[in-house]
């Protein structure tokens, strides 16, 4: 019994590697075929072949020489723009005399100079002109110019930890003075998840919260007073936030 096991052993094995030389056969002549196809479709094609490749690296040289040539110069001539209006900007926000007029200025430009506006449109692709909605933004907002404070606010973004909160939260602050507190707890809540932090997001869940007690929206009001609270203690709207956090508990049980 063990010789006869021995020879089938044999045998099966030699099967066994007739096998697997004859499907290693197959693979390579496989691969074979489709090596050959391949060249056959270069050779048909070489010629549509070469001129892709050549219209891709034509695309990566051409961003690059943007970069290098155009995008790099731009944002140097776009920021030094910046500085002429952004000075009337700062001068506004001290809270020095004729402050409309110091806002207007900056919009507009004066003497030659741009404005906010200009520099907005003129370098719409760089960082300034991006910078530039956001100082005219908040420049219309002083000025009770709600429409194109908003308009201009929503053209900006920013990855800034207080900047881009800001931004969202002066949108906010114009449909609330137009009287639009839907449109205003949408944005104060937008501005409040933006980003995380002990300074916007308090202060625009506190905005977002007053907001929907004016809504009569007295359970959201409740959770995000109590999100101050439980999340926020160190922050200035949580100070006295049990006031406020009591007052929307009995609002909403009546």
């Amino acid at each position: 019994m063990a010789t006869y096991k021995k020879k089938g052993s044999k045998v099966k094995k030699t099967q066994n590697s007739i096998e697997t030389n004859s499907t290693t056969a197959e693979v390579f002549n496989t691969l074979d075929e489709t090596a050959s196809k391949s060249e056959q479709f270069v050779i048909k094609n070489q010629k549509t072949i070469f001129i892709i490749l050549g219209l891709v690296v034509a695309i990566i040289l051409g961003y690059l020489a943007y970069q290098k040539f155009v995008k790099a110069p731009n944002e140097k001539v776009a920021a030094d723009e910046l500085a002429y209006p952004k000075a009337y900007f700062e001068d506004a926000m001290r809270g020095t005399v004729a402050v409309d007029s110091l806002l207007t200025l900056g919009l507009n430009g004066n003497d030659g100079k741009y404005g906010f506006i200009d520099i907005a449109s003129e370098f719409s692709g760089t960082k300034a002109g991006n910078l530039a909605n956001y100082y005219a933004g908040i420049s219309y907002l002083k000025l009770k110019n709600y429409k194109e404070a908003i308009d201009y606010l929503e053209d900006f973004s920013s990855e800034d930890e207080l900047l881009g909160p800001t931004a969202k939260g002066a949108i906010g602050d114009a449909f609330a003075d137009i009287d639009q507190p839907k449109d205003a707890l949408d944005y104060y809540l937008k501005a409040a998840n933006l980003r995380d932090n002990n300074f916007s997001t308090p202060l625009y869940l506190f905005k977002a919260a007053n907001t929907a007690m004016e809504l009569e929206d007295y359970g959201k009001a409740l959770d995000l007073f109590n999100k101050i609270k439980n999340e926020y203690p160190n922050a200035n709207e949580a100070k006295n936030i049990d006031i406020y956090i009591h007052k929307a508990a009995f609002a909403s049980k009546n």
